[in-house]
């Protein structure tokens, strides 16, 4: 097998991270009242289903990638991957509600370990500019139909009646894809070198972990909980120790958690803001429509599931022809993809709005999102990493993936929080109507740092 060959395969390796990571957040969405009936759970109980895994996801990421720098990536890759497959199966037959939170938490971590890892392969497997450009974009094309694949299965795999509970099966099917790709990883994924000059920045670690903590706990309960003092004082004792941990990783230098070297990178910065604004409506839109079509309108979870599958069409689609656009016309395709969302979320709030009943056109405006979702998700990252040297990529990686999560977070407070206050107050139309106008404003912000973003 050829050396590019072989970068290709290592790339098809790696992508299961993303793909089973990706697919865990999303899956869970559509079957939460199948898991409810079945562990007979609280609605408290199934806000953490999604919250543990969220907190165990962002919380160790930036750890994860540079414990990678430091005991081999091949090394943390199969750890973190074993840890999610086993994890998953725990969570597969949990049979009370707590067990099944302590081992989302857990899947969580296992998929921070794996996944800083994958991306910082590919900066190092393909040290040429435009071979990199595609790979990124493959590799993003494979996070965005993730996404998409977990709505569906969300909606069709509780519906299915086997030898144990439909809602089982969306954490059991991670047992032989993640089985396959530690085999895979074990015998072909190349190791790279470790650091061996250097001490691992535990202090760091540990400061990072508080404060992470800190600042996303109280953004994924504080609505739930209407707002209580903790929350606010967690939040501004988690701006402080923000603020200290900068500082404590200025005085490290170039032994620290995060080399604050990286950040002199215009473009990554720019690119971590667009980031930070895009993931805050990517994640926000599945959960408010998942919502409303189920419990608004009262759509089974199946019929939601198939709905978004022709959003998962129309994202196919475009992120292939993304990925062969991107290197010609750059962030330009990235823009017009923005303009489809925002002209598509326009027409899902008066196709709502006017009660349109009408099947065929709502599946053509899904598709239509799902276009403009395919031509920004598979190259956003290019887009925030396409200047870094190789050797920060792992640390890169790690930022990137913490800010990708902790706006999940954001998004869900911010545009869910706005969706679920107004329900109470006006009903599913009205709720839809803001929190979507919120998302377009977000999408707009996303456009304006692509403006900004400089030209390869």
């Amino acid at each position: 097998m050829t050396q590019r060959n072989s970068a290709w395969l290592s790339l098809i390796i790696v992508s299961t991270a993303v793909f089973l990571s990706v697919i865990d957040i999303f899956i869970v969405n559509v079957a939460l009242p199948s898991i409810k009936t079945g562990l007979h759970a609280s609605d408290a109980d199934l806000q953490l289903i999604i919250a543990l895994y969220l907190l165990g996801h962002a919380i160790f990421l930036i750890t994860a990638g540079r414990l990678g720098d430091f005991y081999g990536r091949k090394r943390m890759f199969i750890l973190g991957m074993l840890i999610f497959v086993i994890t998953s199966c725990c969570c597969g037959f949990a049979s009370t509600p707590l067990q099944m939170n302590i081992s989302r938490f857990l899947q969580g971590t296992g998929a921070a370990l794996m996944l800083p890892q994958s991306i910082t392969y590919i900066q190092l497997l393909f040290p040429d500019h435009q071979q990199r450009i595609k790979a990124l974009g493959i590799y993003g094309s494979i996070a965005g139909t993730a996404s998409v694949i977990g709505q569906l299965l969300g909606g069709i795999l509780p519906d299915v009646h086997t030898i144990v509970e439909g809602w089982r099966l969306i954490f059991l099917i991670n047992l032989p894809i993640g089985i396959i790709a530690v085999i895979a990883a074990w015998r072909m994924l190349p190791e790279t070198s470790s650091v061996q000059n250097k001490k691992f920045d535990w202090t760091g670690v540990f400061i990072l972990t508080i404060t992470l903590c800190f600042l996303i706990f109280p953004l994924v309960y504080g609505r739930e909980l209407g707002w209580p003092t903790w929350t606010i004082l967690l939040l501004a004792a988690g701006i402080a120790l923000l603020y200290g941990f900068v500082k404590q990783q200025q005085r490290k230098a170039t032994s620290a958690l995060i080399d604050m070297q990286l950040f002199r990178f215009k473009d990554f910065n720019i690119g971590l803001l667009a980031v930070l604004f895009y993931f805050m409506v990517q994640d926000s839109y599945f959960l408010i429509n998942a919502i409303l079509l189920q419990t608004g309108l009262g759509y089974t979870s199946s019929a939601a599931g198939i709905l978004f599958a022709f959003q998962g069409i129309g994202y196919v689609v475009a992120s292939v022809l993304s990925i062969r656009l991107v290197p010609v016309y750059g962030k330009r395709v990235l823009q017009t993809g923005i303009g489809i969302m925002v002209v598509s979320l326009a027409a899902h709030i008066l196709f709502f709005s006017l009660n349109i009943n009408s099947m065929p056109l709502l599946t053509i405006i899904l598709f239509a999102y799902g276009t403009g979702c395919g031509s920004v998700l598979p190259s956003l990252l290019t887009m925030a990493l396409k200047s870094i040297p190789t050797g920060f990529a792992g640390t890169a990686s790690g930022v990137f993936t913490t800010l990708q999560q902790t706006a999940i977070a954001l998004g869900v407070c911010i545009s869910g929080g706005i969706f679920f206050y107004i329900i109470q107050q006006t009903g599913y139309i009205s709720a839809y109507q803001v929190a979507t106008s919120v998302n377009i404003g977000l999408l707009l912000l996303t456009g304006y740092c692509l403006y900004r973003l400089p030209e390869a």
